[in-house]
């Protein structure tokens, strides 16, 4: 885990080091949700803390650290399940995406973009690769990113029991909105 944490401040923080100011943008405000249509009750959550990212807008290097004990439900008791019995957060508390943005375009002029992030994401200790598409605005001298994507369960070796497939979702829907800050 130190390893992960170590790699993951070097690409968000060691890198601005190379290149001139501003060209790192990291999370200042971040909100993913997830949702999961359940013919008992949805399974939806949402997490406003605990999670970091960044962009290099020169080389297009995406990272992404996901606290997965950071989501919060309505129903506390399947925040619990979901915790403890699906997720293992004990022994995998964060989802990792490592990518690149493959559009050449340059951020640090206003406008709307459509992006493509290739990458490796790592959720429950597995990494798959990955491509996600979004739209990244540039404006006022902050980068803001919406996203949304479907994730199949059984590609991250989730564990759904038997008796609950036919009650739960087997593809969550997830969103995400951050607002990047030029890092100083």
């Amino acid at each position: 885990m130190k390893k992960v944490t170590i790699i993951f401040t070097w690409l968000l923080m060691g890198i601005s080091t190379a290149f001139a100011q501003d060209v790192v943008f990291v999370a200042d405000k971040m909100k993913i949700s997830f949702f999961s249509e359940a013919r008992i009750e949805n399974i939806e959550a949402t997490s406003t803390t605990g999670s970091t990212a960044g962009i290099n807008v020169i080389n297009k290097d995406v990272a992404f650290k996901i606290s997965i004990l950071s989501f919060r439900f309505k129903n506390s008791l399947m925040e619990e399940h979901f915790n403890e019995n699906y997720m293992d957060t004990d022994k995998y508390p964060y989802g990792i995406l490592k990518g690149k943005i493959l559009e050449d375009m340059d951020l640090t002029k206003e406008g709307k973009y459509n992006v493509t992030v290739e990458g490796m994401l790592n959720v429950h200790g597995v990494s798959k690769p990955r491509k996600f598409t979004g739209i990244i605005e540039s404006k006022g001298g902050r980068l803001f990113l919406d996203s949304e994507f479907m994730l199949p369960v059984s590609d991250h070796n989730i564990d759904i029991p038997n008796d609950k497939l036919s009650n739960i979702s087997q593809t969550i829907k997830v969103t995400i909105h951050a607002e990047f800050i030029p890092k100083k």
